[in-house]
């Protein structure tokens, strides 16, 4: 569905470092970095970007928004949150662990990145 998804940051060094941690806990390399600035993390399935905000503004996260990231099993995202924590990122919501509801068992991990932006890890049960 997703082609890509950009989102901005004041500090893209710090977001990099996060996110290179945390995406490479799904296997994922590090970003490219081109010549505007921009960490670009290039998959088969899609394209995930961090920049400063084009039109020279401060960036802002969405309230209300969150980016979920598949992960394999509950161990691999624990080890996205364990990343994301030792990397500049903060936890947010409940701990990760399974949750139930109308989409069934979920094993859900929540992190807030450098930028203020909330993620979450998902896995289905």
């Amino acid at each position: 569905m997703f082609s890509h998804i950009m989102l901005g940051a004041d500090d893209v060094a710090a977001s990099k470092k996060f996110y290179d941690a945390t995406l490479g806990a799904f296997g994922i390399g590090p970003a490219i970095m081109d010549a505007n600035g921009r960490a670009i993390y290039m998959t088969p399935t899609g394209i995930f970007i961090i920049t400063k905000p084009i039109n020279g503004d401060v960036a802002s996260c969405a309230n209300g928004g969150t980016i979920g990231f598949a992960a394999a099993s509950p161990a691999q995202a624990d080890a996205w949150h364990a990343a994301g924590l030792a990397n500049g990122g903060t936890a947010c919501e409940d701990p990760p662990g399974v949750r139930s509801g109308g989409m069934g068992d979920l094993y859900l991990a929540y992190l807030r990145d450098p930028a203020g932006n909330k993620l979450c890890a998902l896995h289905r049960m």
